[in-house]
């Protein structure tokens, strides 16, 4: 089994009525449901507001892929629990971040640049998929229409990724890599930009089926994980 914590600020949806009635569980709750209706995959929720952000150490020891969906309160995020999961993702645990948890103080840890990129509200997208062959697209159409979303444009500064996998499209005529992988340490990690908060963008069946290939690829292959340290060798 592949052992999942879908992590969450939840906050939009308790302040914002339109956004809580498109998410009443919260986008935390929505994609543990469909995960977890997957056979091979356990879900747990943490959110913001619970002690040290519900990111424990023993937490993150029994978790095999952290999905995080960010945006209000990353400078309000504990320094000393990103330091914790950049640590946890360098010995070989999975990581995804969704949309506007680009910014937050996990992904620049991990990435090394200022993650920032042009953003507007309100456009439709097309998401087209330009790696089709990538296990993360097994079973996904060549494009994706996106009805409403938030656009993110270029330029885009992340280091150059392992693969780009996804590229939007969006109504005003801006491009993005939408979808890319990196490998930090032993750890695999998806960066995923659909899921403004004010849209049912997680409702869509092949964003839910994007998230749940992305799993199965940046869940480790050694379920035992172990820090990387300097070991000596002895002739």
């Amino acid at each position: 089994m592949i052992r999942v914590t879908v992590w969450n600020e939840f906050k939009h949806e308790r302040e914002f009525e339109s956004v809580r009635a498109i998410y009443p569980k919260g986008i935390h709750g929505c994609i543990a449901d469909f995960l977890g209706k997957e056979e091979d995959i356990t879900v747990q929720t943490a959110t913001f507001d619970m002690p040290e952000h519900g990111l424990t150490e023993e937490v993150l020891r029994q978790t095999d892929v952290l999905i995080i969906w960010s945006h209000a309160l990353q400078e309000k995020f504990s320094d000393e629990v990103a330091e914790r999961v950049q640590r946890h993702v360098l010995s070989g645990m999975g990581l995804i971040a969704l949309h506007s948890a680009h910014f937050s103080k996990i992904m620049k840890r991990l990435m090394g640049t200022t993650m920032t990129l042009k953003w507007k509200h309100g456009e439709q997208e097309k998401l087209w998929c330009i790696s089709p062959n990538h296990p993360i697209a097994e079973g996904i159409p060549e494009k994706i229409e996106i009805p409403q979303e938030e656009m993110y444009g270029e330029y885009f500064d992340i280091p150059k990724p392992d693969e780009v996998i996804f590229a939007g499209w969006f109504s005003g005529g801006q491009v993005f890599r939408s979808g890319c992988t990196f490998t930090r340490g032993l750890g695999k990690i998806f960066y995923f930009q659909p899921g403004h908060e004010e849209y049912p963008i997680y409702d869509i069946p092949e964003i839910q089926r994007i998230i749940v290939n992305a799993v199965h690829f940046c869940a480790p292959q050694r379920m035992n994980r172990k820090y990387p340290e300097c070991e000596e060798i002895k002739e």
